[in-house]
């Protein structure tokens, strides 16, 4: 075993004596364990949130999605579906129309998001995993049915079950030059029931409803256009691939946009947030780094004349300062790994009895959601591997210099 480490042991684990400088030593041990198992855990959490917004977008929107680069909408034509369908790895092609409607049941009414989709859409996605009430379908027998958001359910206050009323849906007629508001012909209405009402999250559950692409065509009188093309891709294709040869085929003129990319401001918002944690708890791992600073000033006053034996028995300031930066990593490393190894046993207990309860009812999720990644272990493993190899390495350099001015 090295010298330099043998000592730095005797000194950490002697229990001859209790000092203050044990109680120091101590604290510092528990101080990093606890910032360690805190900064673990709220990484894992917010891996955890990252992954969950990831899978609700995966129950509302598809693997890839072609909007037009400027503008709402774009003309389709049957050439453009034949080139895109011709790209290896696209297993189909939904195409949707979008825009802002109006609802009235009766004596309610709201302003909703209509997605028009075709009907491949509704196996492009786990949208059946999300339907609380009814059943998943957008044409039967040549009736129209729309797929709703619990929350626009509830504004609406409309049951699946009246045959007698349908969901009026109002859009603006835009092939008039000059709308009069108050005209009867300023806008454009439809009659439609509704099939089956999905919960998945309060952004969409309050805004959108889905219904059959000839439906919201014939109302918003969009003719060959779309506002977005759906794609799903075969199982096992690499999406980045096909992404980038749809975007090679399609130019600049159309924007081609994986999962990810779709919901680019909030994942980077839940990054930025994980980054700003992750430099708070550091910093609150540079504090508690301090007491070991202070204890190791006070072990090199203490061990004065240990060392200067040492450096009568032939020892170099290289050696004393290694030993001191030894025991500076043994309090750390200590509190360190009893810090990661409970951040692990918590983060498990709630990845799998989902202890910590999020305190209210969601369709979402009940528990925190968390996951643990290696990186983040060993992202915190160096952070106090840096911090720690700050706070002994002066303390230990003094100690060195202080022997040699002295002999």
């Amino acid at each position: 075993m090295n010298l330099s480490i043998f000592i730095a042991r005797r000194y950490f684990f002697s229990r001859k004596k209790k000092n203050f400088i044990n109680i120091i030593s101590n604290i510092s041990m528990v101080g990093v364990g606890v910032g360690t198992m805190a900064l673990v855990i709220v990484l894992s959490v917010f891996n955890g949130l990252e992954d969950l917004f990831r899978g609700l977008y995966g129950k509302f929107n598809a693997e890839i999605q072609v909007k037009a680069t400027e503008g709402k909408f774009f003309e389709l034509s049957p050439g453009l579906i034949a080139g895109i369908e011709k790209v290896d790895g696209i297993e189909s092609v939904a195409q949707v129309i979008e825009d802002n409607a109006f609802l009235t049941y009766r004596d309610a009414q709201t302003i909703v998001k209509m997605r028009g989709v075709s009907d491949n859409f509704l196996h492009q996605n786990g949208l059946d995993s999300v339907i609380i009430a009814g059943e998943l379908m957008l044409q039967d027998k040549n009736v129209d049915y729309a797929v709703m958001g619990v929350g626009v359910q509830n504004m609406l206050s409309v049951p699946l079950s009246d045959n007698f009323e349908s969901i009026q849906v109002w859009y603006p007629n835009n092939t008039k030059k000059t709308i009069d508001l108050n005209s009867p012909n300023a806008y454009l209405r439809k009659n439609i029931r509704p099939s089956a009402v999905f919960a998945i999250e309060q952004q969409y559950d309050n805004n959108y409803i889905f219904v059959p692409l000839s439906f919201a065509q014939e109302l918003m009188q969009t003719g060959n256009k779309r506002t977005s093309l759906e794609i799903k891709t075969t199982p096992g294709s690499s999406i980045k691939r096909v992404q980038a040869d749809l975007q090679k085929l399609l130019g600049n003129k159309f924007l081609v946009q994986n999962r990810d990319q779709q919901h680019a401001s909030l994942l980077r918002a839940i990054q930025i947030e994980k980054l700003f944690v992750y430099i708070t708890f550091s910093f609150i791992l540079a504090i508690a780094s301090f007491n070991i600073f202070f204890s190791l000033t006070m072990l090199a006053i203490d061990k004065k004349k240990d060392v200067s034996v040492l450096y009568a028995m032939g020892a170099t300031s290289g050696f004393i300062r290694r030993l001191f930066m030894t025991e500076g990593a043994i309090i750390a490393c200590t509190g360190a790994i009893t810090g990661i190894v409970l951040g692990f046993i918590i983060c498990w207990l709630q990845q799998t009895f989902g202890i910590v309860s999020m305190g209210m009812q969601t369709s979402v999720v009940d528990a925190y959601p968390v996951r643990m990644r290696f990186s983040d272990f060993a992202l915190t493993a160096c952070t106090i591997m840096l911090i720690v190899f700050f706070a002994s390495y002066f303390p230990a350099r003094k100690a060195a210099n202080d022997v040699d001015i002295k002999l």
